[in-house]
């Protein structure tokens, strides 16, 4: 394996996976626009995740390392639409599937799947995967706790056949016992960003060319929108969000297709972004700077956009 070929797609993987849709996976990952009331602790919340993680390698062949990705499973609830803010919180743990040859790769994540699908668990989407893109991802959920999974693969050497894997379990967002209500708390899920810093101005640029190129107009910022300091496991990162106003399924649709046709005609690295209701989605990545794009199409007939970029990287989007 090529070393200099394989950070350019191990980047993109790791950014694209760690990243949350906002408003990809309703509120608390059921949709509706009332806050959930789950109620676990952490480490309830931790246990499980690991234990749908042990369940989807148990059974591999050849058997992989676990490496985990992150020191912070948990964190604020922002997988939801409903732009509320509360004191819920949600679990994500991350394992990058390493120590087997990387022609195995796409095979493993088969696997997960099969053995997911064996415990009873569903997919998210219809189950189509389209194995000969650039990050073949089979999407699933558990029954009746409702923790969410990814099998993701990415392709390193495609004329040899390598890739990488990786295995992400999300717990529904809930509230830790103790805490208020879901409906009162905290209004600020992330730190202030600085719009003057590097990364902001190359996050607004991104958002204000979709913004161009989306076509519709925006919505008033809701509380939780706007430009927010995020820390991810991959490190710091600027996070940029907004809506427009709903919209009928047929201009979604088609303002979902000129995002994607946007993005790939860029340069980036583009796949589908399953939603719970099946609305029309899209996940990119900005090779260059590892900028992730998320638009997604909400319950309320709204698409929702997020930009997240890390820290480092060039001075603005324009460069």
């Amino acid at each position: 394996m090529n070393p200099r070929k394989a950070i350019p797609a191990a980047a993109l993987l790791a950014m694209t996976i760690m990243v949350s849709a906002c408003g990809a996976q309703g509120d608390g990952q059921t949709g509706g626009n009332a806050p959930k009331q789950v109620t676990m602790n952490e480490q309830q919340a931790i246990d499980r995740a690991e234990e749908i993680i042990g369940e989807a390698v148990a059974g591999m062949s050849p058997r992989p390392t676990l490496e985990r990705m992150g020191n912070a499973p948990v964190g604020a609830c922002i997988a939801r639409d409903d732009h509320g803010a509360d004191d819920r919180v949600q679990v994500t743990l991350i394992y990058k599937l390493t120590g087997v040859p990387g022609a195995q790769a796409q095979n493993l994540v088969r696997q997960a799947r099969d053995a997911w699908l064996k415990k009873g668990y569903k997919y998210n989407t219809s189950g189509e995967v389209d194995w000969a893109g650039a990050f073949p991802t089979v999407y699933m959920r558990t029954e009746p706790d409702d923790f969410w999974m990814d099998a993701v693969t990415g392709v390193v050497d495609r004329a040899k056949g390598e890739g990488i894997a990786s295995l992400k379990v999300t717990s529904p967002c809930f509230l830790p016992p103790g805490k208020g209500s879901a409906a009162a708390a905290d209004p600020a899920a992330f730190e202030t960003a600085d719009a003057d810093s590097p990364a902001a101005r190359r996050a607004l640029g991104h958002s204000s060319r979709i913004y161009d190129v989306l076509g519709v107009g925006a919505a008033p910022t809701q509380p939780g929108e706007g430009l927010s300091e995020v820390r991810t496991e991959s490190g710091a990162a600027v996070h940029h969000t907004w809506s427009t106003a709903p919209l009928s399924e047929e201009e979604q649709a088609r303002a979902v297709a000129r995002a994607r046709e946007y993005f790939q005609g860029a340069g980036w690295r583009v796949r589908p972004m399953p939603t719970a209701a099946g609305a029309p989605g899209v996940v990119a990545g900005q090779p260059d700077e590892h900028t992730v794009a998320q638009i997604a199409v909400s319950d309320t007939g709204a698409v929702l956009v997020a930009v997240t970029t890390p820290h480092e990287g060039p001075e603005s989007a324009d460069v």
